[in-house]
């Protein structure tokens, strides 16, 4: 059954106008905080906390509407790190934050721990990547501390996830699986207006898994809340360069710089934005933001 367009995404304290027909017309930007040394694009420039408080507040100065901050790098095959040293990484940065930059927090971690502490120093959002399924706490925590969630699909875990996903009618699937879990956290008792649901680009799935899902992104929005793409720097934006080039070696994202794939995130965004995607979640917040307020203009 199709839902109507949400007007509004309601975290801990606060509301976030939405995108929609006769409101406004730009999509929420989440601008990505990585305190980790091997995140797959920015890995160790803002592992320190003082680095990464400046790079949030830099982002928040830029125009971001949301600081997604995380303490443990999800690109494919990395290693996790225990609750202690995500902790230790995040605590002084979402403090910070959300004491400085005048935005909502977002704790990127699939750990109850670290989002239940992270609420506590005043984040507003608990975004994981395992569909707040990974931690069988995730869900009493999000209940209760009254937190916004974004719920993300991923086809294995950051280990597996790439090593051969496969589906059949991957945004079919996806949306299908996003429904169950919206159901789900409804039941937990998770209001709907607190609901954000993510089809997960590059976590299990394959070039051609990307392209297709930005291609029928608007499949996504009969789900009645808002829906999140995060494809900032992936390697699928790596390859169509390459492609569009005429270069399709193996290595070819490795060797693709950070302006050409901010260049590329930009161009998606402006896709994403006309289609009607609710929020964006990006490293280059100040390019997107200006990409999108002229695509729309």
């Amino acid at each position: 059954m199709a839902l109507p367009l949400p007007a509004e995404w309601r975290l801990r304290t606060r509301r976030l106008p939405l995108p929609r027909p006769g409101g406004p017309r730009r999509p929420l930007l989440m601008g990505i905080v990585n305190v980790t040394p091997d995140s797959f694009s920015d890995g160790n420039r803002h592992a320190s906390a003082d680095a990464a408080i400046r790079h949030g507040l830099a982002l928040a100065a830029q125009g971001a509407d949301i600081l997604d901050v995380g303490g443990e790098s999800t690109r494919p095959f990395s290693e996790p790190v225990d609750a202690a040293e995500e902790l230790r990484r995040i605590e002084p940065v979402v403090e910070a934050l959300a004491a400085e930059s005048g935005l909502p927090v977002s704790i990127d971690t699939s750990k109850a721990v670290v989002a239940e502490r992270a609420l506590a120093l005043g984040a507003e959002i608990i975004n994981d990547v395992t569909g707040l399924e990974g931690d069988p706490r995730m869900l009493a925590t999000a209940v209760d501390g009254a937190a916004g969630v974004c719920c993300m699909h991923m086809q294995g875990t950051p280990q597996t996830m790439q090593l051969d996903p496969r589906y059949d009618d991957v945004a079919g699937e996806i949306h299908a699986y996003l429904a169950g879990r919206r159901d789900a956290l409804l039941a937990a008792g998770i209001s709907l207006e607190r609901i954000c649901l993510d089809p997960g680009i590059g976590f299990g799935k394959t070039h051609e898994h990307n392209l297709e899902l930005i291609r029928r992104a608007g499949d996504f929005l009969d789900l009645g809340v808002p829906i999140l793409v995060g494809h900032s720097r992936k390697g699928f934006i790596g390859k169509a360069i390459r492609t569009a080039l005429g270069e399709e070696s193996s290595t070819a994202a490795r060797e693709i710089s950070l302006e050409q794939l901010d260049g590329g995130t930009a161009a998606v965004a402006c896709r994403l934005a006309a289609t009607g995607i609710q929020v964006i979640r990006v490293h280059a917040v100040g390019l997107v933001r200006a990409a999108i307020e002229l695509f729309l203009d």
